[in-house]
């Protein structure tokens, strides 16, 4: 089930608040119990034989987390957290990564095993590494008693299910016992829906506009130009920002409406001015997970900077074949890598260079990069990449341009003429525009702090919901669910 659906935004969300907050006035634990059905509903809803897969993985886990509940015996803790992590990244390299490791086997030893028809499920890096960190906190003795029900939740818990943020069990399982949060708070209802309406309106507005004009430049690479290449490879970075920043605002926003905090995700990475900071800006509990699980037990920065720098790329390279099982997301965490080396190598030479130059390095660079996050083959992204490079300007194409002429403006457009003596005047206008919200206002989660109870905003609120709603027609799924 999408965020972005009929059956979410006017069946299941209000069935799921009305419910949760009903039964919470007869007993808690009903509530509980029926937000983690409605959240088993929700993932299921994809495909049935998902259910399957996540309850036995839930079972695993609780089962390894149970052994070593109840017992203290170093030996029999550390067999039980070595078979949890085994059999958490089976079921990962299963589903994700067993194609691809045959297809490179084949490649390498000349054989010609066939390749299995694996369903990937979605949301599954995302959960495998929640429930990870569980059994990896729990053997260290950082988990209070945690019963079955409240675990199936912290799994389940429906807005970060599918695309995240990664929590921990001390972010989420305390608030599912706070008796303070069981009763409705308008207040937190408000700034909720607040936050879910400009998430939503990032997705369908906004990802899914430049969306379309990125994927027809990069399903027609043999026909662009230096200027159209370039327009589509910088839709590609918008569009992927502000599909994966309203994912997070929805998902922080449903939260919010159970009076459930989650950590923040997404904090304006494009501001960044180096690629230090972009790193803690961009998926940011990713980033935690990979400091606190992989980092930091690998000796961090505590062994010589060689240690570091091996470290970092080895950090990097997971986090490239996290995203996706194919060589450009590989290659991908090395390049992201090599460069967060470079910039601690000469961390001081960057120090000096000017703010702004900074930031257009790391801006251009991340720009550049996308490009293999987004391309089919690395074959295709140095295809791509080298279309920028001819630099052979032209006219931008009305393939183009046509993707942001949204039926909303039509009539605006015919009534006027306006289109016929500025072609590419919507387009121009809705670049300008995104640039702008992307680097000179308050990102959503800002905004939602400073909320105050106007006509505006509750004007603001009302008109997105309504607009959206009735743009739902083209509905499609948020990138960061095929991670």
């Amino acid at each position: 089930m999408l965020f972005n659906s009929y059956i979410f935004i006017l069946f299941f969300l209000p069935v799921c608040l009305i419910g949760y907050f009903g039964l919470n006035h007869f007993d808690l634990r009903w509530g509980q119990m029926f937000i983690a059905a409605m959240s088993l509903w929700f993932y299921g809803y994809f495909h049935i034989g998902y259910l399957l897969l996540i309850v036995v993985s839930m079972a695993g886990n609780y089962l390894i987390y149970s052994i070593m509940g109840h017992t203290s015996a170093a030996k029999i803790r550390d067999i039980s957290l070595i078979a949890g992590i085994v059999f958490d990244m089976g079921l990962l390299f299963y589903f994700k990564y067993f194609n691809f490791f045959m297809d490179n086997m084949n490649v390498l030893f000349r054989t010609d095993y066939t390749s299995k028809e694996i369903l990937l499920p979605l949301g599954i890096s995302f959960f495998t590494f929640q429930q990870i960190s569980f059994i990896v906190d729990a053997y260290k003795g950082e988990v209070t008693d945690c019963g079955l029900l409240y675990y199936v939740s912290f799994v389940t818990y429906f807005p970060q299910l599918i695309a995240g943020p990664i929590v921990s069990h001390d972010e989420l399982i305390p608030q599912f016992m706070d008796k303070e949060k069981k009763s409705l708070d308008w207040h937190h209802l408000s700034e909720g829906i607040y936050l879910f309406a400009l998430g939503l309106a990032k997705k369908v507005l906004v990802a899914d506009t430049f969306g379309n004009a990125s994927n027809w430049g990069f399903a027609n690479i043999g026909s662009l130009d230096t200027t159209n290449a370039l327009l589509s490879m910088l839709a590609y970075t918008i569009q992927l920002y502000f599909d994966f920043s309203g994912y997070c605002d929805m998902a922080i926003g449903l939260g919010k409406m159970m009076n459930i905090d989650l950590p923040l995700n997404f904090n304006s990475p494009y501001k960044a001015l180096t690629i230090t900071e972009f790193w803690k800006r961009w998926h940011i509990t990713l980033t935690r997970f990979f400091t606190k699980y992989v980092y930091i037990p690998l000796g961090g920065n505590r062994k010589g900077r060689i240690r570091t720098y091996v470290n970092t790329m080895a950090v990097f390279l997971l986090s490239g074949l996290w995203h996706g099982a194919a060589w450009t997301f590989v290659l991908w965490g090395a390049l992201h890598g090599i460069f967060m080396v470079v910039t601690r190598i000469w961390q001081g030479s960057f120090e000096r260079l000017h703010p702004a130059l900074n930031w257009l390095l790391t801006f251009s660079f991340v720009n550049v990069t996308w490009v293999l996050f987004r391309a089919e083959t690395a074959r295709d992204a140095l295809r791509f990449l080298n279309r920028i490079a001819q630099l052979r300007f032209g006219e931008i194409d009305t393939n183009i341009t046509g993707c942001f002429h949204l039926p909303e403006f039509q009539v605006l457009l015919d009534l006027t003429g306006i289109q016929t003596v500025y072609p590419h005047l919507l387009l121009g206008l809705a670049f300008a525009v995104v640039l702008w919200m992307l680097l000179g206002t308050k990102n959503a989660y800002e905004r939602m702090l400073a909320l105050r109870p106007t006509m505006v905003n509750g004007m603001t609120t009302v008109l997105l919901l309504v607009w959206c709603i009735f743009s739902l027609t083209g509905v499609s799924i948020f990138l960061y669910f095929n991670f």
